[in-house]
């Protein structure tokens, strides 16, 4: 990635901290090096990965921490237009709307103006979606699509999905019939259960009224989870002797319990950029096969309400930072 002479605005942050350590301000622009593209940023997707790049990484253990040093400019799914291209770059031309995943498991920097991103991590954007609700899918989809596909449930089976009505668990709730689901169960607080009813869900789970592991006992062949935190290990009963958890993020799914209980933890699992499978997603979008949902909309500059607004909890769907000229 090189530098241009031009300048541009974007959020970034030179210490780690709460909300307020996000500043917006006049930063240089980049410029795309060989297999790159500089995207013009019409919309930036917020996800949770964005808190824990904005606290240091504070609530993952310290072996497994990324050591990330500021100034730092979060951010890795976006939606745009292109800009310039790099040197050997043929799959796209400036005027091109694309949106993708950047450079992930690494440094997005989508909270810009512009931002560069290889070629091949990029796909073209659904007509039927706008630059906001484009920006919304790339994370929070290709995690739902790549761990479906490669963890399918076998026979079948049924798949239950914790943090359903999120962005990860709105997506994954929609993909897992596709994936061999024969039922799909869903766990979120009370509100979201006609939002997830009308996404297909077979069976709702109000974790506010009962706890999920005496609503659903031995029944999942995969778990998907969504939420993770130090009390994952509570969910373990409701995973039938041979099944499957699979977390998204870190959680304490007690090991040598879920050893005796039959269950197999697919920890060390990582979603990946990749143009190609959300080329796979733009066409499921453009048919109306899968649907996203924005929780709330922010200007780039008040990037610091959107991580407020992530901190209150109880999202629906995902959160998005407008980037328009």
């Amino acid at each position: 990635m090189g530098q241009s002479t031009a300048t541009m605005h974007a959020v970034r942050l030179h210490a780690f901290g709460g909300p307020e350590v996000l500043v917006h301000e006049e930063v240089p622009r980049p410029a795309p090096g060989p297999g790159e593209v500089l995207i013009r940023v019409h919309a930036a997707g917020f996800n949770p990965l964005d808190l824990h790049v904005r606290d240091g990484f504070s609530a993952i253990p310290a072996e497994l921490r990324p050591v990330w040093t500021p100034p730092l400019t979060p951010g890795t799914d976006v939606s745009g237009v292109v800009a310039e291209v790099g040197e050997g770059v043929t799959a796209w031309r400036p005027g091109d709307e694309v949106f993708g995943l950047i450079r992930f498991p690494g440094k997005g920097a989508g909270y810009a103006e512009y931002t560069v991103a290889p070629a091949e991590h990029l796909a073209a954007k659904p007509a039927a979606l706008s630059h906001d609700e484009a920006a919304a899918v790339p994370l929070a989809a290709l995690t739902a699509h790549q761990f479906l596909r490669r963890l399918g449930p076998r026979r079948g089976g049924t798949v239950l999905v914790n943090g359903a009505a999120g962005g990860v668990g709105h997506f994954t709730v929609q993909l897992a019939r596709s994936a061999g689901a024969d039922r799909v169960l869903a766990v979120a607080s009370g509100r979201h259960e006609e939002f997830l009813r009308g996404l297909g869900v077979d069976r709702f789970i109000d974790y506010t009224r009962t706890p999920v592991a005496e609503a659903v006992h031995a029944e999942a062949d995969v778990l998907i989870d969504a939420v993770g935190g130090p009390e994952a290990h509570r969910l373990l009963p409701v995973v039938r002797p041979g099944g499957r958890i699979v977390p998204v993020y870190f959680g304490d799914y007690r090991r040598e319990e879920a050893a005796r209980l039959g269950v197999t933890v697919e920890e060390g699992w990582q979603v990946r950029s990749s143009g190609a499978d959300l080329a796979e997603l733009a066409v499921l979008l453009d048919e109306g096969r899968l649907q996203v949902h924005l929780d709330s909309i922010h200007p780039l500059a008040e990037a610091a309400a959107a991580h407020r607004r992530a901190e209150q909890g109880h999202v629906r769907g995902k959160i998005v930072l407008t980037v328009r000229p």
